[in-house]
């Protein structure tokens, strides 16, 4: 039997923006100290931003749909997975360690709602950046700017730009560039090139700053819900590659790693 979310599709997407914006805040209260990052088993690296982040939202979404089952990145690197079923959440409390960890500023919050294998609604939240991101799918997308104290100061709709006949602008990830990514772009007619961090390339996309985003590195699928969620609000798509099938998720059998994809403005 599908777990629903108890309302409807718009107030949860506002819900996970809020809850988005609570740990983006205890986030950035790490982010201005003298941190340390640990090493994790797969040795990624991990923070107490990380920890205290996805504290925050897994209290939220408790609160928010008690039912509905979540996967959550720091939950599922000590063995935390449960029964998913159609319906579930996505969370990575901070995407973009590497970045926080550097001082980029390029590191975001990411919660997804996932729906028989896509993703349904998701929200990105930069706290350095002060940019949020929300998307449902099939409704539209919006980014809005954020206050240092964390109130919203204007909303706009935003879509993905049309693809030009020539002289794409391609994104690729700052911290994650793989030789075969390299390989790629080559093969493409790109005028103009920007290296991002976290699933703020998704986003770029989405708000027509950018056209093509090729990942042919390992990530994994709460890396990808909630951009994806913005980027197909906003029109684009992400298809894997080489087959071209839309990215799909709740691939338990893979360990909920992703097949490499390309992310574009459709």
């Amino acid at each position: 039997m599908s777990h629903q979310p108890r309302e409807d599709s718009e107030t949860l997407c506002e819900a996970l923006a809020a809850l988005a914006l609570k740990a983006g805040a205890e986030i950035m209260t790490i982010y201005r100290t003298d941190f340390e990052a640990e090493q994790k088993q797969d040795a990624s690296p991990v923070t107490a931003a990380d920890r205290i982040g996805e504290a925050v939202i897994l209290e939220g979404l408790k609160e928010i749909a008690p039912d509905i089952p979540v996967l959550a990145e720091e939950a599922a690197s000590e063995g935390k997975i449960p029964a998913l079923g159609d319906v579930f959440f996505l969370v990575d409390p901070l995407d973009g360690t590497k970045e926080f960890i550097n001082r980029t500023g390029e590191f975001t919050v990411n919660i997804a709602l996932v729906r028989d294998g896509r993703p349904a609604l998701g929200v990105v939240y930069a706290p350095a950046c002060g940019k949020l991101y929300g998307g449902l799918v099939g409704a539209g997308a919006w980014r809005a700017d954020i206050g240092e104290d964390g109130s919203e100061i204007r909303r706009t709709k935003i879509a993905v730009a049309k693809r030009p006949d020539g002289g794409l602008i391609a994104v690729a990830s700052r911290s994650h560039r793989s030789p075969e990514t390299d390989e790629y772009l080559i093969t493409l007619d790109v005028a103009d090139f920007a290296a991002a961090g976290s699933s703020l390339k998704f986003c770029l996309i989405a708000e027509g700053a950018a056209h093509i985003y090729p990942r042919f590195g390992r990530t994994m699928e709460w890396d990808t819900g909630a951009g994806q969620a913005v980027l197909e609000a906003a029109g684009g798509a992400v298809a894997t590659h080489p087959d071209g099938e839309p990215l799909g998720y709740n691939k338990r059998e893979r360990g909920f790693d992703n097949p490499y994809f390309i992310a574009s403005c459709g």
